[in-house]
């Protein structure tokens, strides 16, 4: 008897798009030399204008959505992984031209997976999710272009989300003062202070247009916003800053001035986690596994299953989703 499993499945349609669940069995999936049995997914921005429509992220018709999930090998034509390894996987198209985490199961390149550090169950690598993974890789690039705590106070905005929540809770945890920027401010300043922020400030004093060059304040930055807010975080970085961009929740535009970098010596480093290097994803798991706090990972993330995922893409969003949320694909 043919094995079948549950999967959320998007189809185009003369009006738009639409979502269902479905029963798949492998024949259904696309080539890989790994077979993944999931336990969790996640819900991501990119999930939710996928699952929502309002970005073209899918590109190939019907799709699974997720661009992440976290399991266990089934079965393996590839050299480096093994039935019963625990693995986790970022990206690398998953969700957007290949069928993704939103199924019990998934058949992937095996050269997209890494392995779990065993301080890390499936439910926590997808508490962590692609936005936690991200912000990792954010305080890599701040390491690694000479940002200490010493240096002074860094700023993260988009702070109630995703990849702010990991961030501020890895930044405190590694002795930063972390300066948390959220326009939920007066509804999240609790939130955000237990994740570690020793200050919560409005994003509205981010988001407006402002002067090219402002009074210096921050010696580095995690900016998941882009826009406005990208580039007045860059007029207050101070002299030799960093800022570490990835995300665009306010837009795809940098309207600001070179002045920062030429004046004030300020790096913009940008932080790609899809077609991230293996060595970088391995070095941010481990990171993950000795640095993250899991007990604030548990205090930032709810929980869902398979029938959620449509009103959870709509609500991320509009920006009404508060830190992770981990996908039960078996619930």
């Amino acid at each position: 008897m043919t094995e079948t499993f549950r999967a959320l499945r998007l189809s185009k349609t003369e009006t738009g798009q639409e979502a269902r669940i479905e029963t798949l069995t492998l024949d259904d999936l696309m080539a890989g030399d790994v077979v993944v049995r999931i336990d969790c997914s996640t819900v991501n921005f990119k999930d939710g204008l996928a699952l929502t429509g309002k970005s073209p992220v899918v590109r190939v018709w019907p799709l699974i959505p997720g661009i992440d999930f976290a399991g266990v090998v089934e079965s393996s034509e590839h050299t480096g992984f093994a039935p019963g390894d625990r693995v986790v996987l970022n990206g690398w198209g998953v969700g957007e031209t290949h069928h993704g985490g939103y199924a019990q199961k998934a058949r992937v390149k095996g050269e997209w997976l890494v392995k779990l550090p065993d301080a890390i169950s499936s439910a926590h690598a997808m508490a962590i999710g692609t936005a936690g993974y991200t912000a990792m890789l954010c305080v890599l690039g701040l390491e690694r272009l000479g940002v200490t705590p010493g240096k002074g106070e860094i700023l993260v905005t988009g702070a109630a989300g995703g990849v702010g929540s990991v961030a501020i809770a890895l930044l405190a945890r590694l002795g930063y003062r972390v300066v948390a920027s959220s326009r939920r401010k007066d509804s999240q300043g609790d939130y955000l202070t237990a994740l570690g922020a020793a200050e919560v400030i409005d994003a509205a004093d981010l988001s407006a247009p402002g002067r090219p060059l402002a009074r210096e304040r921050w010696a580095g930055a995690v900016d998941a916003v882009g826009s406005l807010t990208l580039a007045n975080v860059l007029a207050q970085t101070r002299y030799g800053g960093v800022v570490t961009a990835c995300g665009l929740a306010q837009g795809m535009d940098l309207p600001g001035s070179v002045a920062p970098f030429i004046l004030r010596g300020v790096t913009l480093a940008g932080i790609d986690s899809v077609m991230r290097p293996t060595a970088d994803r391995i070095e941010a798991w481990d990171r993950l596994a000795r640095d993250l706090d899991l007990s604030k990972l548990d205090a930032m993330t709810s929980r869902a299953g398979l029938g959620d995922l449509q009103r959870l893409g709509a609500e991320i969003v509009e920006g009404k989703v508060r830190g992770r949320v981990v996908v039960d694909v078996n619930a």
